[in-house]
């Protein structure tokens, strides 16, 4: 829960104080003018001297670093005291598309859409009706507030750096490994930067929807950020937690375990199950109940306890002869069965369960050939 999350940063920081969307809102819209007031008063004694520092084109103006006609509307969203801040979400993709359905569904406003897929960006308008179309990111800025980076991890940081944020939007990315700092060349005075990673499989829209109720999300960002994007995890039904500095890339590793991890794992089964004559239907609904029973037991039980097999009764004989059948069926498996082998050996022994000999005996069928 939001509480409990938030405390957690007050209890870290010892003085962190955390604010409602619209009481921050306020305090960056007061920051910010105490800005444009400070560089009005230098741009004034520039004009006096006659110096442009940076001059437009005839017919164009300039909002930092990008220049625009003069008929271009800038339409600088900005929600009431009180009300969710107007999102938008570059990358139409699995992540993107779920992000925006569930965030409309949740009642936050989904203004605009940018992908330079014209495709993915109409089925994302299809779903989310509010939602305006762009080809660039560039052009999403001026309609929202709130800017959501649902792109590969090695896009996010090539463009942030092609963004200027202003004073008062903030920036997230979805990356489950990168930090918020690849932002920081997308902002500029009184804006902020984040992250917002579900912890979901984003195979399937219908399925990825279902699976953010629950759903652990991990956020980052500033105080004042963090109690923002805590408000938008829970309210796509969702559980935030805030990782400890330092921590993502182990975070992420052991996410992609928990999903491609599996996977693999089930398609060295359906290799494995091959060699009995089994297609990958058949592999799934003999072995599936059996995965499904054992991660139940360690929900119930624990790791350790959950451990079944040859590795828990030190059958060095059993171990050998499953080598010999994936050598002669399927010797591309050996690898995995071996890595897991030792894994669950050394459980076993942390548990007590074996003796120094069978721990032994195990380890040798192993290393040998089969």
């Amino acid at each position: 829960m939001r509480g409990s999350i938030l405390r957690a940063a007050r209890e870290a920081s010892g003085t962190c104080t955390v604010r409602a969307w619209d009481e921050g809102d306020a305090i960056l819209r007061a920051r910010a003018e105490r800005r444009a007031e400070e560089d009005a008063e230098r741009l004034r004694a520039l004009e006096e001297q006659g110096i442009d520092l940076d001059p437009a084109a005839s017919g164009r103006h300039r909002h930092e670093d990008l220049e625009h006609p003069d008929d271009h509307a800038h339409p600088h969203a900005h929600s009431a005291p009180g009300e969710r801040p107007v999102v938008g979400i570059v990358g139409a993709g699995a992540v993107g598309l779920a992000l925006g359905v569930a965030l409309d569904r949740a009642g936050w406003p989904v203004g605009a859409v940018a992908s330079r897929d014209p495709e993915r960006r109409e089925r994302f308008r299809s779903h989310v009706g509010s939602a305006r179309g762009f080809a660039e990111a560039e052009a999403l800025v001026d309609d929202v507030e709130l800017v959501i980076l649902a792109v590969p991890d090695d896009v996010v940081g090539p463009l942030a750096a092609r963004l200027r944020l202003y004073a008062g939007q903030a920036i997230v990315h979805t990356s489950g490994l990168l930090g918020a700092d690849v932002l920081l060349p997308s902002l500029s005075a009184g804006s902020q930067a984040g992250a917002f990673h579900p912890l979901v499989a984003f195979a399937d829209l219908d399925r990825a929807l279902a699976a953010l109720h629950g759903a652990t999300i991990a956020v980052e960002g500033d105080d004042e950020l963090a109690a923002h994007l805590a408000d938008m995890a829970e309210a796509i039904g969702g559980s935030p937690v805030r990782l400890a500095p330092g921590s993502k890339a182990a975070y992420h590793a052991a996410a992609v375990l928990s999903a491609g991890g599996v996977t693999a794992l089930l398609d060295t089964i359906r290799e494995i199950a091959a060699v009995m004559g089994l297609d990958e239907a058949g592999a799934l609904r003999i072995y599936l109940p059996l995965l499904e029973q054992t991660v139940a037991n360690a929900r119930a039980l624990g790791i350790s306890a959950a451990l079944t097999g040859p590795a828990t009764r030190g059958d060095a004989g059993t171990v050998a002869a499953h080598l010999a059948a994936l050598e002669a069926g399927a010797p591309a498996a050996i690898g995995v069965y071996r890595a897991l082998l030792e894994r669950s050996v050394s459980i076993a022994e942390g548990r007590g369960t074996l003796s120094p000999d069978a721990s032994e005996r195990l380890r040798t069928a192993l290393a040998g050939d089969p």
